[in-house]
């Protein structure tokens, strides 16, 4: 395993190295050798931010952060990378495999198990408040959402609006 840090526009203590090595085993201990881990530690203005690039035989990712302390920047740019590293794996051994990547510690992993049921993936709880359509679709736009649940004030119906692909907005509403 191969760990590099590298420091921009902020001054490398040893401490700060030690302490995104010691990060960065926890998380080479669910990949395969060789790892190569590239750390990029930089400052610009108020921004403390952590860049780590990650390749493990063949098998890459990425992740960045940005907090107002390199040490939490640094902390949570490892928990997005674990998250992306027990993703794959776990697409993996769904048998997800795909063409040119290297399956890794599937040799002792149990095969998956067949499940009759479809598993779900998310869930959202929504809570439905009276609207009319215009402010509706005034929050659909200001909000990073893609789509607004809500009871319509007009007719009281359940009504989901959504920001479609091509840009316009699409409407469904419950009988």
């Amino acid at each position: 395993m191969q760990i590099s840090v590298t420091f921009r526009h902020v001054d490398s203590s040893e401490h700060l190295k030690d302490y995104v090595h010691e990060k960065m085993r926890r998380l080479a201990k669910f990949l395969e050798d060789p790892v190569d881990i590239n750390v990029v530690l930089s400052v610009e203005k108020f921004r403390r931010i952590a860049e780590v690039k990650v390749n493990a035989n063949g098998f890459r990712i990425n992740g960045v952060e940005e907090t107002e302390d390199l040490y939490s920047s640094v902390d949570r740019v490892l928990d997005k990378l674990e998250a992306q590293v027990k993703k794959k794996k776990d697409k993996m051994l769904r048998g997800g495999k795909m063409r040119g990547e290297p399956a890794f510690g599937a040799a002792d992993l149990s095969p998956p198990e067949v499940e009759d049921e479809p598993k779900v993936i998310r869930e959202d709880l929504f809570y439905t408040k009276p609207l009319d359509m215009e402010d509706a679709i005034l929050e659909l736009t200001s909000s990073k959402d893609d789509l607004i649940v809500f009871k319509s004030a007009r007719t009281g119906v359940i009504t989901v609006l959504y920001k479609r692909k091509d840009g316009s907005i699409g409407l469904v509403e419950a009988e």
